[in-house]
């Protein structure tokens, strides 16, 4: 499906326009505020670039008060991708498929990964040991395969990418060249609600190198009353003791987008290396790690990018560090291809991420990794942020019909600037997330992420979420969470 079709007729209203901003709009528009608030200042964009706003039919009103109708037409003219996945068959709420929210934990399979898989495996039952050189897609070379496209995807130059390896052990690697603390600089910035494993992965790091976790580790809170950061809360904590600041680009829990480019600029006047973990940001929100001159960064692959459990990962390296005689860690795969069956035993490091591979690549886990990107090359993320902003905007407008008279309260930031394709709610009432979640999955079909105690994750997902997806949760949450006495 071409992604043409989501080009829009200039001269039509938009579903997020105002009557008084029709005026004004001229068939693109900046979406964003420069305000203060309880959602941190604003951003004017820079770096993540301006994003059009989606264009509809004439008489489409994207409005609380709507009818299952109204979802219905906006997926005609607004479908997505959804015919190149698997969507789960749903045994509850009378509908055919599930309406699928948690993308940011697995993502949907691609129908074509099943085919390609089978393809590489055939290749490997066809020539054995030559399949290296004489498969269809050789294995010796595999990994480059998935270079240029992921480096497309993550604003980067393919000598600064590579796909290997899972999320946290890349970050470890990662460590060991750009994690070097002294006496003086020693600290480590990063949010106090990251994702468990990141907190595990710095505090062990600190620990190897012979300071207290709690001493090093620096752990960022919102404000009190607050659910997010502020972006120069973040920069004032980066003081002249901080060795490293690696932080989320999209929060795990609270879905908020982070402000890549100013933060790293300010990890980097103040002293500081800055590294970030985009589990949540890749396939999600546009990137441009090398523009932004990011120190290093990674990724895994089997939320948005739909690359399956446990899926390999990606870590990318800024060009200007490739070749500065940085620490590593080293095997096989970190001597140039070239020099690689000499069996030297020193290694000739290539002047590119590759060099930060250790071992021989599964060739089998990579294969929808590569399925992937190529669905990611011929869409276009941006292309897909355009849709996703829809997307989300439509959930969140559903949602405060409900939440007024309700115990949820949404605390993902309300500036699209902000925020990826995740709405996180918060919930009160005696309920629990988790006990929430069930019974939006067995009864009403519509599947969740539950963070217990207290919070549940939305996300939908511009390649494969429908409006009418969107209509299914808000419906599902209204008879699921009674109304406040």
């Amino acid at each position: 499906m071409s992604p043409d079709k989501l080009t829009p007729d200039e001269d039509q209203p938009g579903p997020l326009e105002s009557d008084s901003e029709k005026a004004d709009s001229a068939g693109s528009q900046s979406v964003g505020s420069d305000s203060a608030g309880p959602d941190g200042p604003g951003s004017d964009g820079v770096g993540l670039g301006s994003v059009k706003r989606g264009w509809v039919r004439p008489g489409w009103i994207v409005d609380p008060g709507e009818a299952e109708a109204a979802a219905l037409a906006l997926d005609e003219g607004d479908p997505g991708w959804r015919e190149l996945f698997d969507v789960p068959p749903v045994h509850s709420g009378g509908y055919p498929e599930v309406a699928y929210f948690a993308g940011n934990s697995l993502g949907l399979r691609p129908k074509a990964t099943r085919v390609e898989l089978l393809e590489d495996l055939d290749s490997w039952g066809r020539w054995g040991v030559d399949g290296h050189h004489d498969a269809d897609r050789p294995w010796l070379p595999y990994h480059a395969l998935l270079t240029e496209p992921a480096a497309r995807l993550v604003g980067a130059l393919p000598a600064e990418t590579v796909v290997m390896n899972s999320l946290t052990v890349n970050l470890h690697l990662l460590m060991v060249s750009f994690y070097r603390p002294t006496a003086d600089r020693f600290k480590i910035v990063i949010e106090d609600a990251a994702f468990p494993s990141d907190s595990y992965a710095v505090r062990s790091q600190a620990a190897f190198h012979g300071y207290s976790p709690d001493a090093a580790v620096v752990r960022l809170r919102p404000r009190d009353g607050e659910d997010v950061l502020r972006t120069p809360d973040v920069i004032e904590a980066i003081g002249p003791d901080v060795a490293l600041v690696l932080l989320g680009g999209v929060n795990y829990l609270t879905g908020e987008l982070m402000d890549i480019p100013a933060i790293t600029a300010a990890g980097h006047a103040a002293g500081a290396v800055v590294g970030w973990d985009l589990a949540h940001a890749v396939g999600n929100v546009p990137l441009s790690l090398h523009e932004w001159d990011v120190d290093f960064a990674a990724w895994c692959s089997y939320k948005y990018l739909n690359s399956g459990p446990g899926a390999l990962a990606g870590a990318f390296v800024h060009e200007r560090h490739l070749d500065a005689g940085l620490p590593r860690f080293e095997g096989w795969w970190s001597t140039e291809e070239a020099s690689r069956f000499e069996m030297a035993p020193e290694s000739r490091p290539p002047a590119s991420a590759d060099a930060w591979q250790v071992s021989n690549p599964p060739i089998f886990s990579m294969s929808p990794v590569r399925t992937s990107l190529e669905i990611f090359d011929k869409v276009g993320i941006s292309v897909l942020r355009e849709r996703s902003l829809r997307l989300t905007a439509y959930l969140e407008k559903l949602l405060a019909g409900i939440t007024a008279t309700r115990p949820l309260t949404v605390i993902t930031p309300t500036d699209p600037l902000r925020r990826g394709a995740q709405l996180s709610l918060r919930i009160g009432g005696g309920l629990r997330a988790g006990a929430l979640s069930e019974t939006l999955r067995f009864e009403h079909g519509v599947i969740a992420d539950a963070r217990e105690p207290d919070v549940l994750r939305l996300a939908p997902v511009p390649l494969y979420s429908l409006y009418h997806d969107c209509w299914r949760a808000v419906e599902a949450l209204a008879e699921a969470v009674p109304e406040n006495a």
